[in-house]
């Protein structure tokens, strides 16, 4: 990820794609431009406006600005998104798109000249310093921690450390033996990393060169891709070691334990906003937060107050996740239903 880190998705057969998964779990300058393009026509990524009217009962005003909120490719992006398109439409009355794009600088961009409008869900540990340079300007304006507190790293099934101790830890990944256990026909002699989608903020790369490990990181593609080959592996009784974060459904579901990597360090955290590749630590822990367009204000400063005061906690999160990742359930629908049943919690943040 140039950002989010990151960086939170489903399989498949789970339902549809957030990071958003997000996320996270954000996009990393090496990836190809492609891969943080928004979507050709917003509206095609939005949910209907009647999703909102069926859970508040209330309904758009067409006369009032359309607000364009970003949604990123990991699942509990995606549901923040569609809880404030949920409430904003039915009580606010603002037409909403949600909008997908990477979480990456063309997102700042946007905000920046106002095409954008607000996202929900950045992971600070992804911000570039080209990125920060658009909250220094003003263009882009910082709205507050959102509540939940994410936390991206390796992850492997708790029963491969149950048979290989020595794995909990980077430095178990250091021997031959290691990357043998790990290897596929992709990556040969080295041991596979599987991370997951190009665009998300990720330093896997630059970790394992950088700590001289034996290892090949290969892209899923996506998260739902990531979760189905994870199950797959587990199915298999078949290790595997992965990128992936908290909080997710996923992690308590396959029993992923986090792999002990070496701390953060100052010169790490300068290492990643100045994309120079000198990465080798541990990623940290992520205190979530929101940001919105300085031009949202006047367009609608109903809504913008609104996002200020929106806040969801990892627990909100972890609440919904397991429908939608798991049981494949509808976003918008699952949304609602989280409305439907904390209204005391929204009422509040409409004052």
């Amino acid at each position: 990820m140039n950002n989010k880190l990151v960086a939170i998705g489903v399989i498949a057969a789970l339902a549809m794609a957030a990071c958003g998964g997000d996320d996270d779990p954000a996009a990393d300058d090496t990836v190809a431009d492609e891969t943080s393009e928004a979507s050709a026509d917003p509206a095609d990524s939005a949910e209907p406006a009647e999703s909102a009217d069926a859970s508040l009962g209330g309904g758009v005003d067409s006369s009032k600005p359309t607000i364009s909120l970003v949604v990123n490719p990991w699942s509990a992006s995606r549901l923040n998104a569609e809880i404030a398109k949920n409430i904003i439409e039915s009580k606010l009355g603002n037409p909403v798109e949600i909008t997908e794009v990477s979480e990456n600088d063309a997102m700042f961009t946007a905000m920046a000249d106002g095409s954008l409008d607000a996202v929900l869900e950045i992971w600070p540990s992804g911000v570039t310093d080209a990125e920060r340079a658009y909250f220094d300007d003003g263009t882009v304006v910082d709205m507050g921690e959102l509540g939940a507190v994410g936390r991206i790293g390796w992850f492997v099934p708790q029963s491969v450390l149950d048979a290989n101790p020595d794995l909990a830890t980077w430095e178990g990944y250091a021997s031959p033996e290691a990357a043998e256990m790990f290897a596929t026909a992709e990556s040969g002699d080295q041991g596979r990393f599987l991370a997951t989608d190009p665009s998300y903020s990720q330093f896997d790369e630059q970790i394992i060169e950088n700590l001289d490990l034996p290892f090949q990181v290969q892209y899923s593609g996506s998260e739902p891709a990531t979760i189905a080959e994870l199950d797959a592996r587990v199915a298999a009784d078949e290790p595997v070691l992965m990128y992936w974060w908290t909080p997710t459904a996923a992690v308590a579901k396959y029993d992923l334990v986090k792999v002990e990597l070496p701390e953060v360090t100052d010169e790490c955290d300068a290492s990643a906003a100045a994309s120079d590749g000198g990465y080798a630590c541990d990623y940290p822990e992520d205190v979530l937060f929101k940001a919105a367009s300085a031009g949202l204000e006047e367009k609608a400063p109903d809504v913008f107050s609104f996002l200020q005061n929106f806040t969801l906690s990892t627990d909100d999160q972890l609440e919904m996740l397991p429908r939608f990742e798991i049981d494949g359930d509808d976003p918008a629908v699952v949304a609602s239903d989280w409305v439907e049943a904390h209204q005391d919690t929204w009422q509040a943040w409409l004052s």
